[in-house]
């Protein structure tokens, strides 16, 4: 039941994005919980994880610096790109800049699974590059999109430490010290984490509502590319580098799945709401293209196996 409700995410976020749309008042008021439920996401990722995903990382360390170098880099370069190409304005282009530039999204560990790639590899690399995000985020946002816009980096250092590192640590601390009863709630914690995105979303479509009238298409079209780019360039480098197949599916989804909720706090807290309509539709798309591609693998793995 858990499953099936996580799995239609995408099907949730659109009922409460139009929702949003046409009914803007009934969520225009909330927009300072933005901040709260995304700590509390970063809460649950880090109820998730173990100080053996970040140990594993010694043992998988050319497949995780290869998979963080290409995160770090292919997604706000072609951020950038793209945002002028289309000619967006500034906080249009420093929001889709703020999605290439934050670290991978959880729910490449789920895409990995589903695709059968390595799946302690793709939660390996979302936490380190989660930690790496804290500092790596403001400063890719400044060196791509410190000309059309002030940067508050410092700033944003420390809301990261705030919304990211903290909550993640303490998620950590706590899945070590009160395993067993964490293990209880673990199959919770994915709907929880769900429903915070979608009122995240649904909250800036609200604050939007007008504006996505004019450039909600456009925006669509940017993360469309940028999301197919990460996800093509991901796979077809590590593929050219000798990778094998599984590994190769797992940085795609790593550097083509962003945390798109950060991106979206972010936004609104240091920009204008604008900002965050890059990340609001990339949290939608990303799971549909996620989702498709990831059944793709899995069903050209299932031909390829010889039936016994």
């Amino acid at each position: 039941m858990i499953k099936t409700i996580t799995n239609l995410f995408p099907v949730w976020a659109i009922l409460l994005s139009v929702l949003a749309f046409l009914q803007p008042d009934t969520f225009t008021s909330f927009k300072g919980y933005i901040v709260p439920l995304l700590t509390i996401i970063m809460l649950a990722m880090g109820l998730t994880l173990t100080p053996k995903d970040f140990a594993n990382v010694s043992k998988n360390f050319k497949a995780v610096s290869v998979g963080v170098i290409l995160q770090f880099t292919i997604m706000p370069i072609v951020a950038l790109t793209i945002a002028t190409l289309l000619n967006f304005d500034a906080n249009l282009t420093v929001g889709l800049v703020l999605v290439g530039a934050v670290a991978g999204g959880t729910s490449s560990n789920v895409m990995c699974f589903l695709a059968k790639g390595d799946v302690a590899l793709s939660i390996s690399m979302t936490a380190i590059s989660t930690l790496l995000g804290v500092i790596f985020t403001p400063l890719l946002v400044e060196i791509f999109a410190g000309k059309a816009i002030d940067i508050p980096v410092a700033g944003m250092i420390v809301s990261l430490i705030k919304i990211v590192l903290v909550p993640v640590v303490l998620g950590v601390l706590l899945n070590t010290i009160l395993h067993k009863p964490i293990q209880k709630i673990a199959p919770s914690l994915p709907v929880i984490s769900m429903i915070a995105i979608v009122l995240i979303i649904a909250i800036v479509v609200a604050l939007n509502a007008t504006k996505l009238v004019e450039v909600g298409a456009m925006v669509a079209l940017a993360v469309i590319l940028h999301n197919s780019f990460g996800l093509l360039a991901g796979y077809l480098i590590t593929k050219k580098l000798g990778f094998e197949e599984k590994v190769c599916r797992t940085i795609a989804f790593e550097v083509g799945l962003q945390n798109s909720g950060l991106a979206t706090a972010l936004a609104m807290k240091f920009f204008a709401p604008t900002a965050a309509i890059a990340g609001t539709i990339f949290s939608v798309w990303h799971n549909i293209s996620g989702s498709i591609l990831a059944g793709y693998w899995s069903r050209n793995i299932e031909k390829k196996t010889p039936q016994q």
